[in-house]
């Protein structure tokens, strides 16, 4: 494995049909923007997912999708072709990545696909990161947004477009500096 730092980022953001990937929840929408040379280029990826189960109503009132609304959405195996093409060989940035890493880890198991960490093998955990940085603060994606001074729009059903954007510019913010030990991981 190389121990060179890709030049391209990818900022990812999943909504799912609950909290627990372990348990067969699937992702209902995903969002991943690309930072070449620290700068949004532009370019993304977005789509919504037909789960083929049931949304948990908890996380329904998170993201606002039902069941019904994704019914002629495709299934993550009809883009997994394209999601792959789009992150392959970037550094991948999420926050909370044990999570939306779970669920993508599933999905790509079940086509029979390289894991997430194959794909992308290095990481950063924003929130885990904002941990080391904010220690006893909040560090939701709001919470980080507002410390580094960055809009959130009033809206309580943002999307995982918008989150991802938003995730990019809070990714920006918090390495402009030297580096900082414990910010990325590599593929296992």
């Amino acid at each position: 494995m190389s121990t060179t730092q890709p030049t391209r980022q990818v900022v990812l953001n999943l909504e799912t049909t609950s909290l627990t990937s372990a348990n067969g929840d699937r992702i209902i929408e995903i969002a991943a923007v690309e930072l070449m040379a620290r700068n949004i280029s532009g370019s993304h990826l977005h789509t919504y997912l037909n789960p083929e189960r049931d949304i948990d109503s908890a996380a329904q009132a998170i993201h606002g999708l039902s069941r019904e609304m994704l019914q002629d959405k495709p299934k993550f195996s009809d883009i997994a072709d394209e999601f792959i093409e789009f992150i392959r060989d970037a550094r991948l940035v999420v926050h909370n990545a044990p999570f939306d890493l779970g669920f993508l880890r599933n999905e790509l198991s079940s086509l029979g696909l390289p894991n997430i960490e194959e794909l992308c093998p290095v990481i950063f955990d924003t929130l885990s990161v904002a941990r080391e940085q904010r220690r006893g603060k909040k560090n939701s994606l709001d919470a980080l947004c507002t410390a580094h001074q960055i809009n959130v729009p009033d809206n309580d059903m943002r999307g995982a477009l918008l989150d991802a954007y938003m995730l990019a510019e809070v990714y920006l913010a918090m390495t402009n500096g030297p580096p900082h030990e414990g910010r990325e991981t590599e593929g296992k």
